[in-house]
């Protein structure tokens, strides 16, 4: 006799065409990390119908940014913790609408990450028709502001997911359906030189030269990198001075820093500390400012023993397994991490292009990917 089980699965084998109409609607509303009211239309698409499957729903507002969402299911216990954001990288007019490429589609956020919000609400109507919200223990949080860092939600997904069993992070798929266990941390910094203004033909030497000082902390800084230990730096933008015949007064910098583990990070943050506090001109001096930060992605025996339990839904799922390389970039998987959480990531659809005018996903991916989070969340259930 079929199982409830059996039934949600079969279920979800015919919902294609439901999961592509909830894709469109959510990558039509363009959502530009800055575009309040862009990520505010998207909270509302997803809240109604995460509220319909008897999920509790918080909108938490913000000054900067659209509203955050978080939501939680009946059971009680600890929870399994989803993760996802609503914004994107692109401004309105740069890249926008939804259009269907055969089994692709493509649009702003459609893979990253749309796409993996698609998948989450699919299999937690799923999860819903099996009896499993009742069961198992949930809870979530989509973010509106990851792509700029999360440097407000950081602290909201922190306290919401600590204590969670473990965290899912619907980020875009990577080849093979491999799962993102580790990526690197990432910090940004602005360094301000600050001199003596003078003019350079009558009074040069009464003139301390803030570029000059900022060029050799640059220099010094950019040595700092360590490809063996898995450390950059990269001073990205420079400005600074008024004109050619003025001794500069000021000048400034910005740091983009990435580093694997939380002990490389200190270490470098001390070492650029120390070559700001090391004037290179005599009368100049160099203020350092943090601008944001993540914690690294690290792999530990309970992520890789969370990844090997989902891996097995993703091959019950018909998809592939087994763990992603180290990841350059951030995400709030870092943050669930470093709350004490096993965390995984990259559990979106497949596709390509994220952060490009031709982003991309596989349509054929997202009923498969609901399932293999169906399965997982049965294997979870009390």
């Amino acid at each position: 006799m079929p199982t409830a089980m059996d039934d949600a699965l079969a279920w979800l084998g015919g919902q294609r065409p439901a999961a592509e109409e909830l894709l469109r609607a959510l990558v039509e509303r363009g959502s530009f990390t800055e575009d309040r009211a862009g990520v505010a239309a998207v909270v509302d698409v997803l809240a109604p119908r995460l509220e319909a499957l008897g999920l509790s729903v918080e909108r938490i507002p913000s000054a900067r940014f659209g509203p955050h969402l978080a939501f939680r299911g009946p059971a009680a216990g600890a929870p399994v913790f989803l993760v996802g954001h609503t914004d994107t990288v692109f401004p309105p007019g740069t890249f926008d609408g939804f259009r269907r490429e055969g089994e692709r589609a493509v649009g702003p956020g459609v893979f990253d990450m749309k796409g993996g919000l698609a998948v989450m609400v699919l299999a937690l109507a799923a999860a819903a028709r099996a009896g499993l919200l009742a069961k198992v223990a949930l809870a979530g949080m989509l973010v509106s502001d990851e792509e700029a860092g999360s440097p407000e939600s950081q602290p909201l997904l922190a306290a919401r997911a600590r204590g969670a069993t473990a965290a899912l992070v619907f980020e875009s798929g990577r080849e093979g359906d491999r799962i993102v266990t580790r990526r690197k941390g990432t910090a940004s910094l602005r360094a301000e030189a600050r001199g003596v203004a003078a003019h350079a033909g009558n009074a040069h030497a009464e003139g301390r030269n803030a570029i000059w000082a900022l060029a050799r902390f640059v220099d010094r800084v950019q040595g700092l990198t360590d490809y063996e230990r898995g450390l950059t730096v990269n001073v990205g933008a420079v400005a600074g001075g008024t004109t050619r015949n003025t001794v500069p007064e000021r000048a400034r910098c910005e740091l983009d820093l990435r580093f694997e583990t939380a002990a490389g990070r200190d270490a470098l943050v001390a070492a650029i500390e120390a070559a700001a506090r090391e004037a290179p001109v005599p009368g100049t001096r160099i203020e350092l400012e943090r601008l944001s930060a993540r914690a690294p992605l690290e792999r530990t025996e309970a992520s890789a023993a969370l990844a090997a339990e989902f891996s097995r839904c993703q091959r019950e799922s018909g998809l592939g397994d087994g763990e992603a390389g180290l990841v350059g970039g951030g995400s709030d998987a870092c943050t669930t991490a470093a709350a004490g959480v096993p965390s995984i990531d990259g559990l979106g659809p497949r596709g390509r292009g994220f952060h490009t005018t031709t982003e991309t996903v596989e349509l054929g991916s997202l009923v498969p990917k609901a399932a293999a989070l169906l399965r997982f969340l049965a294997g979870r259930a009390r």
